[in-house]
């Protein structure tokens, strides 16, 4: 079976090649020499022969197998209907039920196309010559669409997983942060404005037009883990509403479970390719984000420490105040602030600012808030910083 295993991959590369990123392979991009299908062929024949005969297994011993089979069919019917009954949103558990083993099934299939891909376009290229490093480029396109297109049918934490690649230039190929960073900060998939109704009336107990005068039901903006509305109390406030996805308390274990099988999968393949501490990072860190309760506490303890620890500066920072009447473990509602995007020169420009001094004031900010402060915003994305001009006698 160790000559089937490598000519297993080359073989699959050919077939897997112009697999998509859902998993169905759409066509052949070469075919195997006739000569060489034949014999891998054989070899497989040979080792499944031999398999077969070593379990080989007497009536005693598949009676046993079949108590067992009972046993754990069992256990995990009734582990499924306890998980199901447990949760906030029982119908939406057991639609999990056949949804978590699709994404798995779409994450193997991802994942194996990727691997076959890499280890066809490179097989038999000298290493450091040019013609490996244009198949390798071309490889890093091919399989970094194929991993944004998993994260968007995906969804949850594989959109912020996606967000965090894009952060990575300095350690991931260019071709995987270019794809990431163009797609994943603006393009998030977006809840309806039923199941937005349905968080609020496991949260509040309530609908959106109950608690607010006013509610857009279409969102001004979506990312990884919620999507934003507009709203307008009772005492005339405009104000955002960050809504959680509501599917994410209940799908997040198992994603990150089946994430980490993947990387640990294409580590296996490939030694070098470590990426298992973004999973460790990912699972510590997922549960305090899905805690809005914890991000409001976050964005009154940051401004203080602004006003206590670096006055200068919090006269030029903006921290949204939290409305907690209205904000639970999954709503958090905020002072609205408009603005326009940190990376948009000509919006700043518009404004009247250099955006020399608005990239200044960034760094200072985040300078005070690591070295002065000792907490510091961990998501520090294009998405998630504003600029305006400060109200005054001069622009500022």
């Amino acid at each position: 079976m160790n000559r089937v295993r490598g000519r297993l991959a080359p073989l699959l590369g050919s077939t897997l090649r112009s697999a998509g990123a859902g998993g169905v392979v759409k066509g052949i991009h070469q075919v195997a020499r006739a000569g060489e299908a034949q014999e891998l062929g054989r070899d497989l024949g040979r080792g499944f022969a031999t398999a077969g005969a070593l379990v080989q297994e007497t009536p005693k011993q598949r009676g046993w197998v079949r108590r067992v089979g009972t046993v754990a069919l069992g256990t995990g019917v009734a582990g499924a209907a306890a998980w199901v009954a447990t949760g906030d949103y029982p119908l939406r558990r057991i639609t999990m039920l056949y949804t978590i083993p699709v994404r798995l099934a779409r994450d193997v299939t991802t994942a194996v196309a990727m691997v076959a891909d890499y280890k066809y376009s490179l097989y038999g290229l000298a290493e450091g010559s040019a013609e490996r490093e244009e198949a390798q480029h071309e490889a890093h396109m091919r399989c970094a669409n194929r991993l944004q297109a998993l994260c968007f049918k995906n969804g949850g934490i594989y959109i912020k997983l996606g967000q965090h690649i894009g952060q990575l230039d300095y350690l991931l190929p260019e071709e995987y942060v270019k794809t990431m960073r163009a797609s994943m900060l603006d393009k998030c998939p977006v809840s309806t404005y039923k199941q937005v109704c349905d968080v609020f009336l496991a949260q509040l107990g309530r609908l959106p037009n109950e608690v607010f005068e006013e509610f857009d039901q279409v969102p001004l903006a979506s990312a990884s883990l919620a999507q934003v509305h507009t709203a307008k109390t009772f005492d005339g406030q405009k104000i955002a509403v960050k809504v959680q996805h509501m599917h994410l308390t209940d799908s997040a274990v198992a994603d990150t479970a089946t994430v980490d099988f993947i990387v640990s999968l294409v580590h296996w393949f490939f030694p070098s390719f470590d990426y298992r501490w973004l999973l460790a990072e990912v699972r510590d860190s997922l549960p305090k984000e899905l805690d809005f309760l914890n991000e409001g506490r976050n964005c009154e303890k940051a401004m203080e420490n602004f006003k206590k620890l670096s006055p200068k500066l919090a006269s030029q920072i903006s921290v949204p105040h939290i409305y907690w009447e209205y904000s639970t473990q999954r709503i958090l509602a905020m002072e609205y602030m408009d603005g326009v995007g940190v990376t948009d020169v000509g919006a700043i420009k518009a404004l009247g600012l250099q955006p020399a001094d608005v990239a200044r004031l960034v760094s200072q900010t985040f300078s005070e808030m690591i070295f002065r402060h000792g907490f510091v915003h961990c998501d520090p994305h294009a998405a998630n910083m504003m600029v305006r001009a400060k109200p005054g006698p001069c622009v500022r």
